[in-house]
């Protein structure tokens, strides 16, 4: 079997079911885990695939770090999937309880570091934080400290041998198409076609990690 988490906040999360484990839609959530795991498993019905969808809204990366070990360590994965990063600065324009960006990358290193050291052959995607600008809902000097935190989670990326996928780049793209409430409705939670995005960019970055598993 193959085991694949998905980690992070409410983009993660997206109303997943938390009374049941396993690979079905409701447990997996509303959003691009689901999407992605649905087409995974249309794609290689011969393979043996599990998903599992632990994102719990609200996370910053040192609640994510406190719950590691039962929500993620424990199920020894295949590969890990993380997005983190868009709470620790929307927590401190909301309720001054942002993670500010050195302890975010110190944290992000944390993490890590814990995770090869138990599961040394564990393979990692590193998804970056992102964020667009909708009227009125994104305050002045958000997108900058959200750019700070993807330049972190990309540099420990590349420390721990994990993957990096961007997203940053394709939902501006996407914005030349259609305005960026139609790809995140807040600036922040995916719209229906952003969460698409995101899963199609996410597919063949994991597939190709495990690759021959």
């Amino acid at each position: 079997m193959t085991t694949i988490i998905f980690q992070g906040d409410s983009i993660t999360d997206f109303g997943r079911n938390r009374t049941g484990e396993g690979s079905g839609s409701s447990q997996l959530g509303y959003g691009y885990a689901n999407l992605a795991a649905s087409r995974w498993l249309r794609d290689e019905p011969e393979r043996d695939l599990a998903f599992i969808n632990r994102g719990v809204s609200g996370n910053r990366v040192v609640d994510l770090y406190a719950r590691w070990k039962v929500d993620t360590l424990n199920f020894r994965p295949d590969l890990i999937s993380i997005l983190i990063g868009v709470n620790d600065v929307w927590h401190e324009f909301s309720s001054q309880n942002g993670v500010e960006a050195g302890r975010y990358e110190e944290v992000y290193r944390m993490l890590l570091r814990w995770t090869r050291a138990v599961l040394p052959e564990v393979k990692l995607l590193i998804m970056e934080p992102f964020l667009l600008p909708v009227a009125s809902r994104i305050e002045p000097g958000f997108r900058e400290e959200v750019e700070t935190r993807a330049a972190a989670a990309k540099r420990v990326a590349a420390e721990f041998g994990a993957a990096f996928l961007p997203l940053q780049k394709p939902l501006d793209e996407a914005c030349k198409r259609a305005p960026a409430e139609y790809w995140l409705h807040d600036g922040v939670h995916p719209a229906p076609a952003g969460h698409q995005l995101i899963a199609d960019l996410w597919l063949p970055a994991a597939k190709e990690l495990v690759k021959g598993k």
